[in-house]
C-alpha cells in the first residue's frame, strides 16, 4: 500500500474522531469529576473499540449489516439504549459532591476502560464509516501487514486525542470550573448524551 494511502485513511479518520459526539462528552466529564488516570483508561477503551469497528469492517462487517439490516438496527437499539443508561446514572448522581484528586475515584481503572469500550461497542455506526472509507482508499491487494498496521493507527488515533481531551479538561482551572457547576453541568452532559444515544437508536 502507498504510503499516501495509509495516511490519508488515517488522517480522515483523526478528523472523524475529532468531531464531538457521545464519546467526548463522556471523556470530558470523566476528566473532570474524576481525573486524569481515570479519564486515561477511559479513552484506551475507545481505542480499543475503535480498532475492534476498524477490524470488522475490513472483515466485511459493514456488508454483513447492509445484507442483514435487522443486525444492524438491533446493534444501533443497543447502543442507544447504553447511552441511554450512562445519561440517567450522570443525572441520578449530578448532586454527588465531586472527589478530590487524590481520593479514591468513584470508578475503577478497569470500569473506565470497558466503559470507554462498550461506548464505542455498542455503535454499529463506525463500522459503516470504516467501511466506507476502506472500500474507497483501501486497496484490494493490501497486505496483512499494512491492513494490521492501519487497524493499529486507527486505534492509537482514537487514544491519542481522547488523552488530549482528558488531560485538558483535568486540569486545575477547567476541574475548579466543572466542580462550581457540577449539579448542572452533569444534568446538561446527562441530557447530551440522551440526545445522542436517541439519534443512534434511531437513525
Amino acid at each position: 500500500m502507498l504510503l499516501s494511502v495509509f495516511l490519508s485513511i488515517a488522517l480522515i479518520h483523526l478528523l472523524a474522531a475529532m468531531s464531538p459526539g457521545p464519546t467526548f462528552v463522556l471523556c470530558l466529564r470523566t476528566a473532570a469529576s474524576e481525573g486524569f488516570p481515570t479519564a486515561a483508561m477511559l479513552s484506551i477503551g475507545y481505542g480499543i473499540g475503535a480498532m475492534l469497528w476498524a477490524a470488522g469492517a475490513m472483515a466485511g462487517l459493514a456488508v454483513l449489516f447492509e445484507l442483514v439490516p435487522a443486525l444492524f438496527v438491533g446493534l444501533k437499539i443497543l447502543g442507544g439504549l447504553f447511552l441511554l443508561y450512562v445519561a440517567y446514572m450522570m443525572w441520578k448522581h449530578a448532586k454527588s459532591p465531586m472527589p478530590q484528586l487524590g481520593e479514591v475515584a468513584p470508578r475503577s481503572k478497569m470500569a473506565a476502560m470497558r466503559m470507554g469500550f462498550l461506548a464505542f461497542a455498542t455503535n454499529p455506526k463506525p463500522a459503516i464509516f470504516f467501511g466506507a472509507v476502506f472500500v474507497g482508499l483501501l486497496p484490494t491487494d493490501a497486505s496483512l501487514l499494512s491492513r494490521v498496521l492501519l487497524v493499529l493507527v486507527i486505534g492509537l488515533n482514537e487514544t491519542l486525542w481522547y488523552l488530549t481531551v482528558a488531560r485538558v479538561f483535568s486540569l486545575p482551572k477547567p476541574r475548579a470550573i466543572y466542580a462550581r457547576l457540577k449539579t448542572w453541568t452533569d444534568r446538561v452532559f446527562g441530557a447530551m448524551i440522551a440526545a445522542f444515544g436517541a439519534k443512534i437508536a434511531l437513525t
